[in-house]
């Protein structure tokens, strides 16, 4: 997929031309102090090449859910911190259209970085509006996005923006394509897929698209309770969805062979990190009880199917990895995954944090920015943002 859309190096020359980057520098804040600034880092790459090859940058992002302007989601703390990481200052602009934009955006100069104010404090950016896309574009000269994890959203700056000028992937953007679209169109085998999270029907459209393709699915988190339930077995207090059960019983019907279910869980009396716990096979779920996290047995038996993996893909934690007591499964599969000679694809969410806080991310080959975009990706759904960039 991505080697037929256009990147920005088929932009070339940048001498002297401002570049507009959708960039997704949504970054978890405490008053006003960024706690994680990976998405900013993930944007260097671009922001560094623009740079080098003569052009400015001017960049534009949203952060978070403004109802209107909100002085508490203004992008200004991640102009300081991009410049920290950057070594150079980078201006700030006060809005992202209208004079405030317009005039420090004309006055860059080459080598030069501006980033506009929370697109989302205008409400036209989510109405995909056309007008105010045109104003976006008139800052630059050329449109990269660089912002996949918005790529789902048929927003103005991520969609109708691409319209008005000459259009490019930013080399954040094309890696994601490239991994991602790599599992869905060029697999290699055998291909083990790690889904878990809670609900069956959050993954439903992932599983139905994931299936064909994969030669082991391991289910994990709350969404293996619903398989289980379906199987027969009591689940006690564990999460399971009532609607969802034909639907597990259909699956196990045609794929069980590919299918892999946990054989023993970590149980608890409470929904709580300090709950009374112990260890249970799963057909020995006790009334009041619920499962919170995969057993070990069920590590011992997933980590061997992904000795053979070639490829591996992760999307879903196995338990509440939250609760310190219930993430002994997710970790393990986290540093399984890491210590795979596979390609391993981390395909958003909360499988992220996971690895991090297991401390194996630098040993995964690709980690996805996405969230959802990534997600929407793997069912096989057309991003706007990806759909709108021209091909090379």
């Amino acid at each position: 997929m991505a080697l037929n859309k256009r990147t920005i190096k088929d932009l070339l020359p940048l001498d002297g031309k401002r570049v507009l980057v959708r960039v997704d520098f949504n970054v978890p804040l405490k008053n006003s102090v960024i706690t994680d600034d990976t998405r900013i880092r993930a944007a260097l790459p671009t922001i560094q090449f623009i740079l080098a090859n003569g052009g400015s940058a001017v960049l534009m992002s949203h952060l978070g859910r403004p109802k209107g302007v909100d002085a508490s989601l203004s992008l200004q703390p991640a102009a300081l911190r991009l410049g920290e990481l950057l070594g150079v200052t980078v201006k700030f602009a006060t809005d992202c259209v209208g004079p405030a934009a317009e005039e420090p955006a004309k006055a860059l100069k080459a080598g030069e970085v501006l980033l506009l104010e929370n697109l989302r404090f205008h409400k036209e950016e989510e109405k995909n509006d056309p007008d105010f896309a045109r104003q976006l574009a008139a800052l630059g000269d050329v449109y990269v996005d660089d912002a996949f994890g918005s790529a789902h959203r048929a927003h103005a700056s991520v969609e109708a923006a691409a319209h008005f000028l000459p259009a490019a992937a930013g080399f954040l953007m094309e890696k994601e394509i490239n991994f991602l679209g790599g599992v869905l169109e060029a697999p290699e085998h055998p291909l083990v897929v790690i889904l878990g999270g809670a609900k069956i029907s959050d993954k439903l459209p992932v599983i139905n698209n994931l299936l064909p393709l994969a030669d082991v699915l391991i289910i994990g988190g709350g969404m293996a309770n619903t398989f289980l339930k379906a199987e027969g077995y009591e689940m006690g207090d564990s999460l399971v969805e009532p609607d969802a059960i034909e639907k597990a019983r259909e699956l196990l019907a045609c794929c069980s062979g590919k299918l892999m279910l946990p054989l023993d869980a970590v149980v608890a009396d409470a929904f709580s990190n300090d709950a009374n716990s112990e260890v249970v096979s799963v057909g020995n779920v006790k009334p009041g009880w619920r499962i919170l996290d995969i057993g070990p047995h069920t590590t011992a038996h997933y980590t061997d199917a992904l000795r053979s993996a070639k490829m591996i893909l992760w999307n879903g934690p196995m338990g509440v990895f939250e609760f310190p007591k219930f993430a002994a499964g997710t970790t393990s599969i986290a540093k399984a995954v890491a210590a795979s000679s596979a390609i391993t694809v981390i395909g958003g969410g909360d499988s992220v944090a996971a690895v991090e806080q297991a401390g194996v991310a630098d040993k995964i080959t690709h980690i996805s920015t996405g969230g959802g975009a990534s997600l929407e990706f793997l069912e096989g759904k057309t991003l706007p943002g990806v759909a709108v960039l021209p091909e090379k």
